[in-house]
């Protein structure tokens, strides 16, 4: 199977500098748009550590100082919202240690790692939302024999669908859309119909580009 080309991200550059000026970075964002890709491109020599990982996640929630003693400096945390009662300890090991550029941290709930960085790290921390390609980061990949306007409609900008060409794009959306409102929003709020909410949110996307009418959804 042949890789997949790197394409360089604009967001890129930025986190490298601040790396450079903040113990912590943060980059937040959907998942599948490419978090863990720009953390090896910009922080090659780091330790990735996924917290979702049940060794990692039952080390860091048991023993928070031992974690960090044995995980201390240039480590990629993904996922790090699985663990808020790390963050507290993650403040006083960095004032301590007085180094910038200690931790990456990551995730794709938003809302929960946002939380907990406004109240423990902030100050401390730079932050980053990543999104998925802009245009002008895959122009140059774009097939010379495809209408780009029609191709990028179709298609999209995550980076799995972008260049995988052979997967289906509705198996894609599909799948994305139920591991987004199972595995994410269903850990956010108290929703008790999954399967209204994913009506509801086709509804949304429906209506796309147009002046919201609460009614008429």
């Amino acid at each position: 199977m042949s890789k997949s080309p790197i394409v360089g991200r604009a967001l890129a550059k930025h986190i490298a500098l601040a790396l450079k000026h903040y113990p912590f970075v943060s980059i937040t964002g959907p998942r599948q748009s490419g978090k863990t890709t720009i953390c090896h491109l910009v922080a090659n020599d780091y330790l990735y550590i996924n917290l979702e990982i049940d060794k990692y996640k039952e080390f860091a929630t048991e023993d928070p100082e031992g974690f960090l003693n044995q995980y201390n400096y240039k480590i990629v945390l993904d996922e790090v919202q699985k663990v808020p009662s790390l963050f507290p300890y993650l403040m006083d090991h960095t004032d301590k240690q007085k180094k910038n550029g200690a931790f990456i941290l990551s995730g794709s709930q938003n809302f929960s790692l946002m939380e907990q960085i406004s109240q423990s790290l902030a100050g401390r921390i730079a932050i980053f939302s990543l999104l998925p390609f802009g245009y002008a980061e895959v122009a140059n990949h774009i097939p010379k024999s495809k209408d780009k306007w029609t191709y990028l409609c179709l298609r999209g900008f995550y980076p799995r669908l972008f260049f995988q060409k052979k997967m289906d794009v509705s198996i894609f959306y599909a799948s994305y859309v139920k591991t987004f409102v199972k595995k994410d929003v269903s850990q956010l709020a108290n929703i008790q119909n999954l399967k209204t909410f994913e009506k509801f949110i086709v509804l949304l996307a429906n209506r796309v580009g147009t002046i919201l009418n609460a009614s008429s959804i």
